[in-house]
């Protein structure tokens, strides 16, 4: 039996994430800021738009490797958290396939991104079909789901990379559509390096 995604979404949903009197959340094993979503795009869309031209593509860059930074240290935090133990782990039946359709389910279920695997050869190839992700209405132009991108690459290097933290840097994922470039839904593909 699989991860049954609508079950860990429901699961996940109802657990409450709350933050302590600086604004971080400890349950992770790592802290993470609890942080409005419009000031993230806010600052990614002025950085992009002060970046000149020939820059662009170094600060998109960056803002995904930020993306991947937090996801992969992050990631690894939520996956081997108890709470992902109790709600996912007991439905895992296929190791990383599941652990992976686990963290997407949380993807969801946190307001992250309403995102699920739609093709997986394990080790080699993922992609994630996207309805909805931080930057999908963010303004701006061109494609530029960096929060999805980092994190995708992250957890596939989690799932099957060396141990962490020695399997940074292994895939690379690349967002092909974009919600707000008028797609139906983002699409995020992740391969080897």
């Amino acid at each position: 039996m699989t991860v049954m995604r609508d079950t860990a979404v429901k699961a996940l949903a109802k657990v409450q994430v709350q933050s302590d009197e600086n604004g971080l959340i400890p349950e992770y094993e790592v802290l993470v800021n609890l942080l409005p979503v419009k000031l993230l795009n806010a600052f990614s869309e002025r950085i992009m738009a002060a970046a000149p031209p020939e820059r662009k593509a170094e600060v998109e860059s960056g803002l995904v490797r930020a993306a991947y930074e937090c996801g992969y240290h992050t990631g690894c935090g939520i996956i081997t958290s108890d709470i992902f133990n109790d709600v996912v782990m007991p439905m895992v039946t296929e190791d990383e396939k599941d652990i992976l359709r686990g963290a997407y389910a949380a993807f969801t279920a946190w307001g992250w991104a309403k995102s699920g695997i739609v093709q997986l050869k394990p080790a080699e190839k993922m992609i994630i079909r996207a309805l909805d992700y931080y930057e999908a209405d963010s303004g701006g132009e061109g494609l530029r789901g960096y929060m999805l991108r980092g994190l995708s690459q992250a957890f596939f290097d989690l799932a099957y990379a060396e141990t962490y933290p020695d399997g940074m840097d292994t895939y690379v994922c690349h967002q092909t559509k974009g919600i707000e470039v008028g797609d139906p839904h983002g699409e995020f593909v992740v391969v080897k390096k």
